[in-house]
């Protein structure tokens, strides 16, 4: 096993693509083997891997949020958020907050949503005088959010890999992304009346005005309410509901919203391809490695290990996490989560850990790595398209890193945050 993480790690470092780096580390596994494990079996588990019936959830939601996207929502939604901040200190940043916060039940994606911000809210940002590495900052960070709030792409993989319930995850990640949303707001307001950012406007709107503009955004904000309705009552399962999703994003772009056109369908479905394309060749290679693990009896080993750190659950989860934090510095999210989920999940159950309480928290922690040098996909995706070093960024984005800290900190001392909404929900 030691020669096959050797050969990750040299691969990614020369530049080769993730998915090519996991496969042919994981091939070299079997070859290691010498004859006792078939070299027909790397190809056996790749193809058994795209066999799994609740992965069919994963491209009905990218589809759906793509759809979304493409029919007049997202502006809708910007609309709300400034409408319900633009009276607050920071009143750009405060946008970016919230409209994640909105995008969350859409998107499902910390870097789409980063950069979809940056390039809607970036330049205003700039023009009012904002730092480029605060604006990034601010977009990439609030970014996060999305990945708590359903329908996120990383608790259906969590939740599909580990075996764990995806609507209890949903219904799980719903309290900690808001609560993700309040911090950063908080962060936004002192840090902007230390540098300086004004208010975009005196005082709040008429209530009228702000119910007028909800009511437009209606659709979007009753879809993850919709998810988690028909996964509560067993109405639907999690790739029907994905299905279900997709259906709802063409009646509302087609009927109510009327703005998704033939040139729009062909856009989505495009985008939609690649982004499956990317992660279902991840999941098939990812099965060489999980094998290799499970071959190694690495989850035991582990399991004795932390086992013999301590008894305490809290501070085992601590640890755990802490390493998740700083293993997202040099790995992808989505490749962490499809290589240590089938891991994790059985070692915090012999903990005694809630599994849900655990995936939400796992998925958090593992997005922090999008934002932190050196391999941090959403910081150079907001520091391109805000043109800014990341230097710039790290120095102006600091206290909401701190702010995502105290959030896991806190699901760990209180891990009812996680778990309240899914047992008053499914019990």
């Amino acid at each position: 096993m030691t020669l096959v993480l050797i050969v990750f790690a040299v691969l990614l470092l020369t530049g080769m693509p993730v998915a090519f780096a996991i496969g042919i580390s994981g091939f070299t596994f079997f070859l290691q083997q010498g004859g006792i494990l078939p070299l027909t079996m790397p190809v056996q588990l790749v193809l058994s891997e795209t066999q799994n019936f609740a992965l069919l959830a994963i491209p009905m939601f990218i589809f759906a949020g793509n759809l979304m996207n493409e029919t007049g929502i997202t502006s809708r939604l910007l609309n709300l958020a400034s409408m319900l901040t633009g009276h607050m200190y920071g009143g750009l940043a405060q946008v970016s907050a919230v409209l994640s916060g909105l995008m969350g039940g859409v998107s499902g994606s910390a870097i789409a949503d980063a950069a979809m911000q940056s390039r809607i809210l970036g330049p205003s940002m700039v023009k009012r005088g904002y730092s480029r590495g605060y604006a990034a900052g601010v977009n990439g960070f609030t970014g996060l959010i999305t990945i708590a709030i359903p329908p996120s792409i990383g608790l259906v993989l969590y939740g599909s890999i580990g075996e764990v319930s995806v609507g209890r995850l949903f219904a799980g990640g719903l309290v900690p992304g808001l609560l993700m949303m309040v911090l950063l707001m908080v962060a936004i307001t002192i840090t902007s009346r230390i540098r300086g950012y004004k208010p975009e406007r005196e005082g709040f709107p008429p209530v009228k005005d702000v119910a007028a503009t909800a009511l437009r955004s209606i659709w979007a904000l009753m879809f993850p309410v919709f998810l988690l309705v028909t996964l509560r009552f067993g109405l639907l399962v999690p790739s029907e509901a994905g299905a279900c999703a997709a259906v709802y994003a063409l009646v509302v772009g087609i009927v109510a919203y009327r703005e998704l056109d033939w040139e729009r369908f062909k856009r989505t479905v495009r985008a939609t391809v690649t982004d499956i394309g990317t992660i279902m060749f991840l999941i098939a290679l990812s099965a060489l490695i999980s094998y290799a693990m499970k071959w190694e009896m690495i989850p035991q080993q582990l399991s004795t290990f932390f086992l013999g750190i301590s008894a305490s659950p809290k501070i085992l989860t601590a640890l755990i996490l802490v390493f998740l934090l700083f293993l997202g510095m040099f790995m992808d999210s989505t490749v962490m989560i499809l290589l240590l989920s089938a891991i994790l999940v059985p070692i915090i159950k012999q903990l005694g850990v809630d599994p849900v309480f655990f995936g939400v928290a796992m998925v958090i922690s593992c997005a922090v790595g999008l934002l932190t040098p050196p391999v941090g996909v959403s910081m150079y995706s907001v520091c391109s398209i805000m043109e800014c070093s990341v230097s710039e960024f790290v120095r102006d984005s600091w206290p909401f890193f701190v702010c995502v800290l105290l959030l896991v900190a806190l699901l760990i001392i209180f891990p009812g945050i996680v778990t309240f909404l899914p047992n008053l929900l499914f019990g």
